[in-house]
């Protein structure tokens, strides 16, 4: 259904808000639609439209601008119509996953030009803006927000509605970046230009506006340091292999 002219994944620099911004600025605009009919109608296959069954019954996939002449055009033959559609003038496409080493939960809107690492865990209703990068064995947990550029290492755990804050303007902003073996807990938010160091802990609700030394535990709104990462809270934040594999 869609005719993007993006770049394939990774083919630009996603570090550059700059570059992103070129990117969508110069991406083919798309509106992709599926319509079911019912009715005798004659049409054309020498199209850009993707057109299934035949006789009284039909499939159309296109462009909504080529699917609705379709529609117009027939209107005394088409008894009834089903439209289904999911964007409008949408300049950058859904990343194809079918050839990550992960594992992808059904509801979860990852965008193009983001790089999913191996054994990485999307859940359901997660959300993942471009040139936002996932590091190996990390979770990103339901219903959470990862901005665009936003970086997370490997073996992290971000908890359910946790926001990541990525930045693509103003473009002098840096996203925020988490570390190796970070554990962010539920409903917490990362503002942008925030480094959370390897192995720190955010604890559930925090607004982080700072950044977090490597191996603390922080917490609140704004978020303080609270104590050292000790052997009581690794047991706490200790991620199960087998969620991962």
């Amino acid at each position: 259904m869609s005719n993007h002219q993006i770049p394939p994944q990774n083919t630009i620099d996603t570090s550059s808000p700059e570059a992103l911004a070129k990117c969508i600025k110069e991406a083919k605009k798309t509106t992709p639609v599926k319509v079911y009919i019912q009715g005798k109608l004659s049409l054309d296959t020498n199209t850009n439209i993707k057109i299934f069954g035949g006789e009284s019954f039909w499939i159309l996939m296109g462009e909504y601008e080529d699917i609705s002449k379709i529609l117009n055009l027939h209107q005394k033959d088409i008894q009834h119509y089903h439209l289904e559609y999911d964007r409008r003038n949408s300049a950058i496409p859904l990343l194809n996953p079918l050839q990550l080493q992960a594992r992808i939960e059904p509801g979860a809107i990852i965008r193009e030009n983001v790089t999913i690492g191996k054994n990485v865990v999307i859940m359901m209703g997660a959300v993942i803006n471009v040139g936002a990068e996932i590091g190996d064995n990390t979770m990103v947990d339901m219903n959470c927000v990862v901005g665009a550029r936003g970086i997370i290492g490997k073996n992290a755990h971000i908890g359910a509605g946790a926001v990541i804050a990525g930045v693509l303007e103003p473009p002098n902003k840096t996203p925020v970046i988490i570390e190796d073996d970070v554990f962010i807990g539920a409903n917490a938010v990362v503002l942008e230009g925030v480094r959370v160091g390897k192995g720190a802990v955010v604890a559930a609700g925090s607004i982080v506006t700072k950044d977090v030394p490597p191996n603390t535990v922080v917490a609140g709104m704004p978020a303080h340091i609270i104590k050292t990462k000790d052997s009581k809270t690794e047991e706490k934040v200790r991620i199960l292999e087998d969620l991962r594999g």
